[in-house]
């Protein structure tokens, strides 16, 4: 039996006579105080001749302004603008909450209406009961990352490397990623133990800012890599400052300690020796098109030696590029832990930029391992060759700059910006055009509506959190007129 039936059993057992409230509790092992209560309600029912079928079985539940479908359509709200990077912050929330019960027309507390917007209070129990939703702390994600890994730009990437493909015939040990990353004197110190409840805990570094050395990787599909490149932020480069190294890694320095044209030839000729291609064997490396890459002597000397480049698109190699999706990020966290390693084992001593290669030795072959490349091959669809690896939800923050085609007058559909299917129950996104909500539509509440029934005439109008709050959307481009020339 279910707990409501062992209950109106007991209850049956006590108002029948036929057992006391404790010995009835104890015998269909109930709490006594919930017998106790439900006892009261039959005889509370019963003596207002109410069928004891209607009496409610345990609390009532807490009324709620929103009605569930309501609530779904807030929380489908808040999730999309989120996807857009257009998120809402609780302030924002609680203004919408407002807004959305005053448009259809629904009884709000008082305190709403007195600061114009929903309670802390309803706040919570709003994101309780609606799991999927929490309050985080966003990345700061520039408007150019944000709106160029969208469907075109991707699309005319993987076009190029499939022709590619479909050209030279590729296996995985000719498909490799060159990408270059920092590593600092100063490290982020990690999580540790001490005392709850201080205000702020210290680890040891060597300073305040430190001085950065750039590393330079290269790995293939098939999970292989390639000594590194380290640049140095000095004028002259010395043997003794990659002495104790990963092994074969070789170093440059300019005085920013940044990859130049140079720096970047001085790896691909490295490159080139230790995956001995040539034109009878070309191999394909994919990278960003960062100006210290595009060097004419580099791209001349590849040509010579059967290198293939393809460059992603600007601004999307943290989706595209291998490296950034499963190498370095593992990479930096063990770096970070060698370093802390570095500073209790040296107390007292500051960490040089000539201390960074044996550092990096202990973390890249933590973080360059096969599985882990290969990993972030596959994720990114360059190996094994997948051009729909990225789903609609992908592509959704480049919806705010969207356009449509020269040549085409439609609006772009925000449905497919987000991963939603066509049998969904959760409302998706709204085209431009259904977005286009006049003052007079949002007043139409208070004006009468002329219907041939009453039925018609009943009907309330129901507005939508995007009608309330439509979601941001750049203007349509103005085409400059060019002058005529003389």
């Amino acid at each position: 039996m279910t707990t409501k039936d062992e209950l109106a059993a007991a209850a049956d057992k006590v108002m029948s006579g036929l057992m006391s409230l404790r010995k009835a509790a104890n015998a269909f092992n109930i709490n006594f105080m919930t017998l106790h209560r439900h006892v009261n309600k039959l005889k509370a029912a019963k003596e207002g001749n109410i069928d004891p079928v209607r009496v409610q079985v345990g609390y009532a539940k807490p009324r709620k302004l929103f009605n569930q479908d309501q609530e779904k359509e807030l929380a489908d709200y808040v999730l999309n603008c989120s996807k857009i990077f257009f998120a809402l912050n609780t302030i924002e929330a609680r203004h919408l909450a407002y807004d959305y019960a005053k448009k259809n027309d629904l009884v709000v507390p008082q305190n709403w209406d007195e600061v114009k917007k929903a309670s802390k209070d309803w706040l919570l129990s709003f994101m309780k009961r609606n799991p999927m939703l929490s309050i985080r702390t966003p990345e700061p994600t520039s408007l150019s990352r944000m709106t160029s890994f969208n469907r075109h730009n991707i699309s005319e990437f993987f076009n190029n490397l499939g022709e590619l493909y479909e050209k030279y015939k590729f296996g995985p040990q000719d498909v490799w990623n060159i990408d270059e990353t920092g590593v600092t004197t100063v490290q982020k110190p990690s999580k540790i133990i001490a005392s709850k409840g201080m205000k702020q805990v210290g680890a040891a570094t060597s300073g305040e800012r430190g001085n950065l050395v750039t590393v330079v990787c290269a790995v293939s599909a098939s999970g292989n890599s390639v000594p590194p490149l380290f640049v140095f932020p000095r004028k002259y480069f010395k043997d003794y400052f990659i002495v104790d190294g990963p092994p074969g890694s070789i170093g440059a320095a300019n005085p920013s300690g940044w990859v130049t044209k140079d720096e970047f030839l001085l790896f691909i000729k490295h490159f080139v020796h230790h995956t001995r291609c040539s034109k009878e064997r070309p191999i394909l490396i994919v990278l960003d098109n960062h100006n210290s890459h595009m060097g004419l002597n580099m791209i001349d000397y590849c040509r010579d030696n059967g290198v293939i480049l393809l460059s992603f698109p600007p601004h999307t190699s943290h989706k595209l590029q291998p490296l950034d999706k499963s190498v370095y990020g593992p990479f930096k966290t063990y770096y970070n832990s060698a370093a802390d390693g570095w500073m209790k084992s040296n107390p007292g001593k500051t960490m040089m930029i000539y201390n960074i290669p044996t550092i990096v030795k202990l973390a890249l072959q933590n973080a360059a391992t096969p599985k882990n490349i290969i990993s972030g091959f596959q994720a990114t669809g360059v190996w094994p060759f997948n051009r729909d690896i990225f789903t609609d939800a992908d592509f959704s923050a480049s919806f705010v700059t969207d356009r449509p085609m020269p040549n085409d007058t439609a609006s772009p559909d925000l449905n497919e910006h987000l991963n939603q299917n066509e049998h969904s129950s959760s409302p998706g996104l709204l085209t431009s055009k259904e977005r286009e909500i006049t003052n007079e539509e949002l007043e139409l509440e208070n004006v009468a509506i002329p219907s041939t029934s009453a039925e018609n005439s009943s009907e309330k109008i129901h507005f939508s959190p995007e009608q309330i709050r439509p979601y941001p959307k750049a203007a349509a481009r103005v085409k400059k007129s060019q002058r005529e020339e003389k």
